[in-house]
């Protein structure tokens, strides 16, 4: 089993078959990461000793140059040996819940759109998590995990439901939406993410959604609604969709506590002229309905956002000109 040290810190740990970020949040340790696929590049760090490989050979997150320096993706490298690294460990990265590897059995799943379905699996060896969190799917017959949401709230953590969206020609998502069944089993680890709920936070909570992005929004606004200690807080849950069918029914909230009054539901569609039904809803980008309903506003509210990578660039922009702090924004980049 290789011991991975981090000399300017006396750290040590074991990486057993395991990437060494991974082992690390196992050993909880603040090791810097965000999407666990090898596509944003936060998890970097430099070898100083001993040798690793990538599980992905050619991932986004990582270059020619990078190479060149010695640098690796901490949730990609698997050492061979034991290792010396050189990285800065932070606290705001330990898991309130170590991950876990363990095997999750499909209990049920459910339509949400015409390509957004839940699939709830029961864990072979429970692990809760925070609400806005995420886990690792490894699929029968896919190379690599896939990072998703998870949309329940669980206090116990037998069982972990995702909302997934069907991706054209996506390896996972065609693995789950083709040929899972009820009984069959995959693999999970996790839990990941930091856009977990701020229950402490004194503000308004704004939720911000599209697409993909649904799960852990919806996640947040079970365990918002619930929460005593955001008792009178409103929870504005804005959901962008390309048309009326994108849009989720919105029974998925109305059956939470303080639908219509603290929960308000704000869906907009940003291409009727390809509508297949009638809309007389808002008509536009999801960003640009937060920012006309909440303006300046929003720099008074603890906001989340999860989707496509388009929508979450526009977030990212409309945050930053309306200088919202960046303690109260919270996002995983694992698109």
């Amino acid at each position: 089993m290789p011991h991975i040290t981090i000399p300017a810190t006396n750290t040590t740990f074991d990486c057993n078959d395991d990437t060494i970020m991974r082992a690390a949040a196992r050993n909880g340790l603040g090791f810097p990461y965000e999407c666990n696929v090898g596509s944003c590049g936060n998890c970097k760090f430099e070898l100083l000793e001993g040798e690793v490989e990538h599980l992905r050979k050619d991932p986004p997150g990582w270059s020619e140059r990078d190479l060149q320096r010695k640098r690796y993706l901490g949730c990609q490298a698997k050492p061979l040996t034991d290792c010396k690294i050189k990285l800065n460990l932070r606290d705001h990265y330990k898991s309130h819940y170590l991950p876990k590897k363990t095997v999750g059995t499909l209990a049920a799943i459910e339509d949400i759109t015409h390509d957004i379905r839940e699939f709830r699996f029961k864990l072979a060896t429970p692990n809760p998590f925070l609400p806005g969190q995420y886990g690792l799917i490894a699929a029968h017959g896919v190379e690599g995990a896939r990072a998703y949401s998870m949309s329940n709230v669980t206090t116990t953590g037998e069982e972990w439901h995702f909302q997934i969206r069907k991706v054209p020609n996506g390896a996972c998502t065609g693995a789950l939406f083709d040929h899972l069944k009820v009984g069959d089993t995959v693999g999970l680890d996790g839990p990941y993410g930091m856009a977990w709920l701020r229950e402490d936070a004194p503000r308004d909570v704004v939720l911000l959604g599209g697409g993909s992005g649904l799960s852990p929004m919806v996640s947040l606004a079970r365990a918002a609604t619930a929460s005593e200690k955001l008792a009178g807080r409103k929870i504005h849950f804005f959901y962008g969709g390309r048309t009326p069918r994108d849009i989720f029914d919105a029974k998925l909230l109305s059956v939470l506590p303080g639908y219509g009054t603290r929960l308000l539901f704000h869906p907009a569609i940003s291409m009727p002229e390809a509508a297949e039904t009638p809309w007389t809803g808002k008509v536009g980008f999801v960003h640009d309905f937060a920012k006309e309903m909440l303006g300046e506003g929003l720099r008074d509210c603890e906001i989340y956002f999860a989707g496509p990578p388009m929508m979450a660039q526009a977030i990212t922009k409309m945050i930053v000109e309306l200088k919202v702090p960046t303690s109260q924004v919270h996002f995983d980049q694992f698109f």
